[in-house]
């Protein structure tokens, strides 16, 4: 009897010995499970306290020349939103600038995106690798490219000299893009759309075109914040035409105005609703 028990006693000691180091790691883990999500907490915080302080001092109730402190809450200066008719006309030529750019832009690298991932062709390797040129050059020397290339030409710059640069390096933003959604493409719902009775112009407008509808949104709204956010090429080929960003590097020397912490903020939004509208319209398909 003595010796069985202390066999059973012996085998609870080895159970216990096995157990033991595996729920170890378990504590372990559990210790270590707050540094992920104090981290990721630490990272938001750090990259939209600019724009929260945008937001607040918009509303400051600014008595002298610079926004620097905050003085009061007012919201004067979103009822005065257009009293600087200069930064009105710089908005508007930026708006502008930045939905011509929006459209050429997509439509031209939503082409460039389809016939690199569908077909098969001679130069399709230096395509993709010219594609990512304007990506990967410092756009300083972009900027005096293009305005060498201008003046060699004898072409005034102004607004069209704009939207010839920023349609040039906004498309390969819009090809990557777009070619992210169109690279796992099922061509075979193509052919049956064909094979039921559709031409080709039919079946891309209502079977691909709806697929690669939310990768061809996302890749306008990066060529949009891209156009409308530009400087350094913008003051290379702007000559005397004036957009935001000029703007309002040209006031930082004198003092910026509240009113465009107020547009920076209409803007901020309205690419918030625009991001949350490609959100729920995907959700929807889906």
């Amino acid at each position: 009897m003595s010796q069985e028990a202390s066999g059973r006693a012996r085998a609870v000691a080895e159970e216990e010995a096995v157990v033991e180091p595996a729920r170890q790691p378990r504590r372990t883990t559990r210790g270590r499970g707050w540094i992920l999500p104090l981290y990721t907490g630490l990272v938001i915080v750090y990259l939209f306290l600019p724009i929260a302080v945008m937001i607040l001092f918009g509303f400051n109730d600014l008595k002298g020349r610079f926004n620097f402190t905050w003085q009061g809450f007012t919201l004067r200066h979103y009822r005065e939103l257009f009293v600087f008719r200069d930064l009105t006309v710089a908005l508007k030529n930026s708006l502008l600038i930045a939905g011509v750019t929006t459209f050429v832009a997509t439509a031209l690298g939503t082409m460039i995106a389809l016939a690199l991932t569908r077909h098969r062709f001679r130069g399709r390797a230096p395509t993709n690798m010219f594609i990512f040129l304007p990506m990967a050059t410092p756009e300083v020397v972009l900027g005096a490219s293009l305005l060498s290339l201008f003046l060699t030409f004898g072409t005034a710059r102004g607004l069209i000299t704009i939207l010839v640069a920023h349609v040039m390096f906004t498309i390969s933003f819009v090809v990557v893009t777009v070619k992210a959604r169109t690279h796992g493409f099922n061509k075979e719902w193509e052919e049956a759309a064909k094979d039921l009775g559709a031409n080709p112009w039919v079946a891309f407008w209502k079977v691909t075109f709806p697929l690669i509808f939310p990768g061809v949104l996302a890749a306008a709204s990066l060529a949009f914040a891209l156009s409308i956010d530009d400087y350094v090429v913008t003051t290379f080929v702007s000559g005397p035409t004036t957009t935001f960003p000029l703007w309002v590097f040209g006031a930082s020397r004198f003092g910026v105005p509240p009113q465009v912490n107020v547009m920076g903020t209409i803007i901020f939004v309205a690419g918030v609703l625009l991001a949350l509208g490609t959100v729920a319209l995907q959700r929807r398909r889906t």
